[in-house]
């Protein structure tokens, strides 16, 4: 009961992790005794809500251009705009600031001002998702935790952006124009306490290289990968979530024990090009392989454990985890094997 509610637990922190400071945050107030220094003049192209004062609402206001930001925001929406710019002028006064929202725009690398994001020494969470950006913009203010431009135009990510982004624990870069070409060995250098990193929907036919070692999601999902390094994970030994669906994994370009990874709990590889199950680490618990070309399933050979450990409750704690298994898709006909029950006795779900 202890391990299954510690699991649960450990699940719960990961997938939410990202977002925890986040809520926490969206809730502060500013010390009540700085409320004297600041006026309460709202652009008339915003709404300002009397009962969250350091929030400013532009969003889908048809806005090309950011108006006068005042001294008391933190929070700074903008989103659904017609922004094409992103200059000093408007910040002057906004000191405060730690989260800006700029996604669906048609915001240029050439229309960031230089500099214009560095100078916003408190800047928590910024937000350029579907603008026109080729490029990460450079440079980026130090104290960042997450960093959101998916479905940009990016292809270039400049040398030593990522540097001294110490505190950044998100990086989403999905659904850009990345090549193999663009991420270097020093590429995410600096990004000492990244936890997500995604770059899911580009154009990568090799696994990335030099992830940040302390990364617990990596998602490559919708790219053209076909080989999985020789032990490519030793480098990332705390990856919790890995998502490899829709790219081109064949049997050949898996090592022998390539996801035999104990950090790993949940692996996805649907959409590929797999035979046979690959063999897998007892701390497994949710295994996604639907939609492959796997014709059979033998449970003593994928089994973790040998069988007849798995057989004798006495060793619980050798027991597989795997709780979720789908084989949706594949060749399998049914009935489930009945050693892939007596391995994974804790199986909650099998499709097939």
């Amino acid at each position: 009961m202890t391990l299954k509610v510690y699991t649960s637990l450990l699940l719960l922190f990961l997938v939410n992790s990202v977002w925890t400071r986040t809520v926490r945050q969206v809730y502060d107030e500013l010390d009540p005794e700085h409320w004297s220094h600041y006026t309460f003049e709202c652009p008339r192209e915003c709404f300002c809500p009397p009962s969250f004062p350091n929030a400013l609402y532009c969003d889908n206001k048809g806005l090309k251009e950011i108006p006068p930001i005042p001294a008391r925001i933190w929070y700074l929406y903008l989103q659904n705009n017609q922004i094409e710019t992103v200059s000093e002028k408007p910040f002057v006064n906004a000191t405060h600031l730690r989260w800006i929202n700029l996604n669906k725009n048609k915001i240029t690398n050439s229309g960031i001002e230089s500099g214009v994001l560095s100078k916003l020494k408190r800047l928590l969470y910024l937000f350029l998702e579907d603008n026109e950006l080729e490029e990460v913009p450079a440079p980026l203010p130090v104290g960042l935790e997450q960093l959101r431009l998916a479905r940009n135009k990016i292809s270039r990510i400049p040398e030593g952006v990522f540097s001294s982004l110490e505190n950044l624990t998100m990086l989403d870069l999905h659904q850009n124009s990345l090549l193999d070409s663009a991420l270097q060995s020093d590429t995410f250098q600096g990004l000492n306490n990244l936890m997500q990193l995604n770059i899911a929907k580009n154009s990568l036919k090799k696994m990335p290289l030099s992830i940040p070692a302390n990364t617990l999601q990596l998602f490559l999902d919708n790219n053209s990968i076909e080989v999985i390094p020789e032990n490519y994970f030793s480098a990332i030994p705390k990856v919790t979530f890995l998502r490899l669906n829709y790219n081109k994994l064949s049997d050949d370009g898996i090592p022998p024990n390539g996801f035999n990874v104990s950090s790993i709990l949940d692996l996805q590889l649907s959409h590929n090009q797999l035979t046979k199950i690959p063999p897998i680490n007892a701390h497994l618990e949710h295994l996604h392989l639907d939609h492959n070309r796997i014709k059979s399933v033998n449970g003593t050979q994928i089994c973790p454990v040998s069988i007849s450990v798995a057989e004798d409750y006495g060793f619980y704690g050798n027991i597989p985890r795997l709780r979720y298994l789908r084989l949706d898709g594949n060749e399998i006909q049914p009935p489930i094997p009945l050693d892939i029950m007596i391995c994974f006795q804790l199986l909650q779900a099998v499709i097939i």
